[in-house]
């Protein structure tokens, strides 16, 4: 059924996905209309699609399948659609005397002869040219709206492909649909695919087995890959296309003679890369090396020396191995310390500040990640940054997957003589290209991390590749320092590395803090049921600790009764329910109240932040832009009134958050495993249910296990426990780093 009207009234709009509930006038009636209507605003005349249904609550309404802008054809509806507030600088004077000017001829000077507008009074030559360009736009826009609506892809890519292809974007599209995938990594290939083969393009049409083989590279690439090996990606391009082995063969030649790929030969086998991405290898390879084969400018040739006086004025006694450490970065320009919890990186890290502090030199600290970055100041006593916030980048991913692209790092030169990376095992190939592309020749570099802990987020495996290559001096810790042994949280995460289970009530000598409680649970309803009574009064009467203060919940998985979404529904009913005086925001399905606790799990370079420092006794304010993946707050305030929330961070930053930036938070009472790596909570509440084999490996456990500072608690059963000491499964990614860093040493490889 088609219906034609005016929108006189917007009852609701989802700013995330523009879902829109709206009173629709047509020349009979008023009707309530609902559906996904993106870029419709009040006064906008459109054709709707659909049909009428009954609502339980609501009655009678239209749901809206696709729609279609119409333009005003009447003076009265120019001037009501132009004065809308739709068009940059024109307000209700300004169009009534536009429309009053030009009458029927209106929309064509607006187009196409905007000069005439400077004959209107108000209207400058400079703003004739913007409204016409405003105009222009919102007009090709929702031509490209209505287009794409027919494939069934979303409005919301409409602004995109304007901005890329401009007036000629339809052309361009109808030309090669798989242009499309280039806008944006969220876009559905098969829905571009399905559009491509009803516009007419053959199943072996060169652009079509091209756009297939790079949509393989970049699902790879989601998985931590940053190549593939050929014959795989052949069989999942034949699969996911129907098209013969030689069609696809053919076009990975094409590609690679274009520039868009490289084939690699390795090991005798040959792996496909996106051009980005093994530049970014070899990028990262070369540069490391460049740097670790520099004169090392900053050895302490009396070494020992300074080192007796250290341990003298702190009263540490470094041991063997944290010696070698400490001499090895010493040596070399480029140093990697890695070890398990408790083996000494803090104290190794703490002497390298003072060591080079005690000779004047510039010691920068810094981590992937905000909370890892506090942590590493807490530990240390001595600032450090996250890695974003020193290299001042404004964007790393969005150009990685485009064709051709260059990756330019054009980050901030560090001001530095010696750097120090902790939680290396979190940084992906393209953060670690911009990191070494900002150092001076002459700088140390000293990487420090867990290499058993996950993988990084990103694609990578930045820090395992460079241990294996064995080209930069390595450092592995491996004892347990005597203090560290006296915790079971350290020790049973040493022993579930290894393979073994928990300590039992034998192996627990009574020197031991009690910091590790496991409580076997077979039964979900009776799993939830310990964890709501936990977090509700037992962990307060324990050791008075706070949920919102001290505690955080962490799961393998997002699924199920206890993955992360169920969990943050019940604990907010819980810790957060509803008050009438608490203020609240609605998102879909999901409720925003002040109290919550949120994580940002996308990186914004954009949105602003401020925070009050103290300055030499003074209290200054901060400000800046930029919060990160992975992020935790507390949500402050909502101004209903400006559709704002307001989240106060763990490190102080304040934001505000557009309607549109919502979908960069999400509840984080409970949080994944992958999410909380690099952090540290006083209390972790690990609850491990069955989940997917994916999930349940070693080294996600072992993971979990090295996120609790003062104690842990884990919910779950032997079963599963055993399946995740004994699951080393954990899918080797697709690198290069190691075969480049080897190859360019002149190795045997």
């Amino acid at each position: 059924m088609e219906l034609e009207g005016e929108i006189a009234e917007l009852i609701y709009r989802n700013e995330t996905n523009s879902y829109t509930i709206a009173v629709f006038e047509t020349d009979v009636e008023y009707t309530t209309i609902v559906g996904y209507l993106p870029f419709v605003n009040i006064g906008d005349r459109i054709k709707v699609v659909g049909k009428f249904i009954e609502h339980k609550d609501y009655g009678r309404q239209f749901k809206v399948e696709t729609f279609e802008k119409i333009m005003p054809t009447t003076p009265e509806a120019l001037e009501k659609y132009l004065s809308s507030g739709n068009i940059k600088g024109v307000g209700e004077t300004t169009a009534k005397r536009i429309v009053n000017q030009f009458k029927d001829e209106t929309v064509n000077i607006l187009r196409f002869e905007y000069e005439k507008l400077a004959q209107v009074k108000g209207i400058s030559l400079n703003k004739a040219k913007n409204i016409s360009e405003s105009f222009i736009e919102n007009w090709e826009v929702w031509q490209i709206v209505g287009f794409l609506q027919r494939f069934g892809i979303g409005a919301e890519y409409a602004k995109k492909v304007y901005d890329k292809f401009g007036v000629n974007a339809i052309q361009e599209i109808e030309a090669n649909p798989y242009i499309l995938i280039d806008i944006s990594r969220e876009v559905n290939f098969k829905q571009i695919d399905e559009m491509a083969l009803k516009l007419g393009i053959k199943y072996n049409d060169e652009k079509r087995v091209k756009s297939g083989i790079k949509y393989g590279l970049i699902i790879a690439t989601y998985n931590g890959n940053c190549c593939v090996i050929k014959e795989n990606l052949v069989e999942f391009v034949v699969n996911l296309l129907n098209v013969s082995i030689e069609d696809v063969e053919d076009n990975i030649i094409n590609l690679k003679v274009e520039e868009e790929i490289v084939i690699d030969e390795r090991e005798e086998e040959q792996w496909v890369y996106l051009q980005s991405f093994y530049e970014t290898e070899l990028s990262v390879a070369r540069r490391l090396l460049l740097l670790d084969e520099e004169k090392n400018k900053k050895k302490i040739t009396n070494i020992q020396k300074e080192l007796k006086i250290i341990e003298e004025n702190s009263d540490i006694i470094l041991s063997e191995k944290q010696l070698e450490a400490i001499e090895a970065v010493n040596d070399h320009n480029v140093t990697i310390i890695t070890g398990g919890p408790g083996t000494g990186k803090t104290t190794i890290i703490k002497t390298i500040i003072d060591l080079y502090g005690r000779k004047k030199d510039k010691v920068v600290l810094c981590a992937p990640t905000g909370r890892a970055a506090k942590k590493m100041a807490e530990t240390t006593g001595h600032e450090a940054s996250t890695l974003h916030r020193l290299l001042e980048i404004n964007s790393i991913n969005d150009n990685i997957y485009k064709p051709k692209s260059k990756i330019e790092y054009a980050g901030a030169p560090i001001d530095a003589d010696v750097i120090v990376v902790d939680e290396m095992s979190m940084v992906d190939i393209f953060l670690m290209s911009y990191l070494v592309s900002c150092i001076y020749k002459g700088t140390k570099l000293v990487l420090v991390g867990d290499s058993d802990q996950l993988a990084s987020v990103g694609p990578g495996s930045v820090l395992q590749d460079l241990i294996e290559s064995k080209a930069i001096a390595t450092i592995k810790l491996d004892k347990i320092f005597r203090q560290a042994a006296k915790s079971k949280i350290v020790v049973n995460a040493h022993r579930v590395n290894k393979g073994e289970g928990f300590l039992s009530k034998e192996e627990t000598s009574s020197s031991m803090k009690q910091d590790f409680f496991y409580i076997k649970e077979y039964n979900q309803e009776k799993t939830l049921e310990e964890l709501i009574s936990l977090c509700t009064g037992r962990l307060k009467k324990y050791g008075d600790y706070d949920f919102f203060q001290n505690i955080q919940v962490i799961t393998p998985t997002k699924k199920g009764k206890l993955g992360t979404r169920e969990l943050n529904i019940k604990l907010q009913e819980t810790l957060n329910p509803k008050k009438s005086y608490k203020e609240e925001k609605k998102r879909g399905a999901v409720i925003f109240r002040v109290g919550d606790r949120v994580m940002q799990i996308k990186n914004n370079y954009d949105i602003y932040w401020e925070r009050e420092i103290v300055d030499e006794g003074e209290v200054k304010k901060e400000t800046s832009s930029g919060i990160f993946n992975g992020e935790i707050g507390t949500i402050e305030d909502i101004d209903k009134e400006n559709k704002l929330i307001q989240v106060h961070f763990d490190d102080d930053k304040i934001s505000w958050y557009e309607p549109s930036e919502l979908e960069q938070i999400e509840h984080s009472y409970a949080i994944t495993i992958h999410k909380a790596q690099g952090s540290e909570f006083d209390v972790v509440i690990m609850v491990i249910p069955p989940s997917s084999p994916m999930l349940l490996t070693r080294n996600l456990l072992y993971t979990g296990i090295t996120r609790a500072k003062k104690l842990l608690i884990t919910l779950g059963s032997d079963k599963v426990i055993s399946y995740m000491i004994k699951n080393i499964d954990s899918k080797k990614r697709n690198t290069g780093l190691e075969y480049r860093i080897k190859e360019l040493k002149g190795d045997t490889i």
